[in-house]
């Protein structure tokens, strides 16, 4: 997306493709708790065939059936969501890299479907079921995009300041650490390792625990990747405040209370065995986490000017933006 074309005025049609945008979004957040609850309470394979179930487009809602089915219909909703954003786009849009980042949307949606289809029907493999989750993960961040790229603030924040905090780096990073997070999570919870060190904060009793199963390493590598993302939100929190505009203070102490459930959920996770909705949440507070990062380093990008060195007649490096 351009850094500098600015959003045509804000008639009535361009606020309701914003909102649309944004709906699009929370139900996709919606979805992605729907298919953490899918996973938690061991559901995948409740509706064993695909795109019907059992058969039928509306098979009787009990059990895993609930979840599985539950599941798809959520999908579904998202699906035609997107489908309509997109063609409305394509339709009223005037900036072409925002009409392609529509159809980009509504590839990732097909996609992600598709996968969802081949989880089932190949029996939940490991690199399939990890690749559906992470697609998720990409999906939203497209509707972050698309969601903020149709805002009156898009239009309005050309790049006016000096990025003298570093906000924009240090969003970027965080956004590339979370999203890696996640990633990890998602062979852990898929690998069936979520109990394979089974206290907290240690680790059988120890700091560094003793490797010897690919699940135990899986999941310890979950842990370090805990600390390194409280790390980056920390390192993100001081720029943004060191920067004191409160478009990016506010979205920082979001990130930084999200980290902190997000911690808190996952130890919750494990000290109760991985028990349905603390588990489940854990999951919808990671995309919570990755689409505020996501958002900050887009902002960033929008309304910051990025510091570089440039040399000077004297031969001594001067900064220019």
């Amino acid at each position: 997306m351009s850094d500098t074309q600015p959003v045509p005025s804000r008639d009535p049609a361009a606020r309701w493709r914003h909102r649309w945008a944004a709906a699009t979004l929370a139900s996709t957040l919606l979805l992605i708790f729907a298919g953490g609850l899918v996973t938690s309470t061991d559901s995948a394979l409740a509706v064993p065939d695909w795109p019907l179930s059992y058969g039928m487009l509306m098979p009787p809602m009990v059990g895993g059936v609930f979840y599985e089915h539950g599941h798809r219909m959520i999908a579904s909703f998202v699906g035609l969501l997107t489908l309509i954003l997109a063609a409305w786009m394509a339709w009223q849009e005037p900036r072409p890299e925002i009409r392609r980042l529509g159809w980009i949307a509504l590839g990732a949606v097909c996609l992600q479907g598709l996968l969802g289809g081949l989880t089932v029907l190949f029996y939940t493999p490991l690199p399939i079921s990890v690749a559906h989750a992470c697609l998720a993960q990409t999906f939203l961040c497209i509707m972050v995009a698309l969601t903020y790229a149709t805002s009156r603030e898009w239009g309005e924040a050309a790049a006016s300041a000096d990025d003298v905090a570093g906000v924009r780096a240090a969003a970027a990073v965080t956004t590339a650490g979370v999203f890696a997070q996640l990633v990890i999570g998602a062979i852990m919870r898929h690998a069936e390792a979520g109990l394979a060190i089974p206290d907290f904060p240690l680790a059988f009793g120890r700091i560094v625990p003793s490797f010897q199963t690919p699940e135990i390493a899986i999941h310890f590598a979950h842990r370090l990747g805990a600390i390194v993302v409280m790390v980056l939100v920390a390192r993100l929190a001081v720029r943004a405040g060191r920067s004191r505009d409160p478009r990016f203070r506010r979205p920082a102490r979001l990130l930084v209370l999200l980290t902190v459930l997000q911690v808190s959920l996952g130890a919750a996770a494990v000290l109760s065995g991985m028990a349905v909705y603390p588990t489940t949440t854990h999951v919808a507070v990671g995309a919570a986490l990755l689409a505020t990062s996501f958002f900050l380093a887009l902002r960033a990008r929008r309304v910051l000017r990025r510091l570089s060195v440039a040399p000077v007649a004297s031969g001594a490096p001067a900064l220019a933006s």
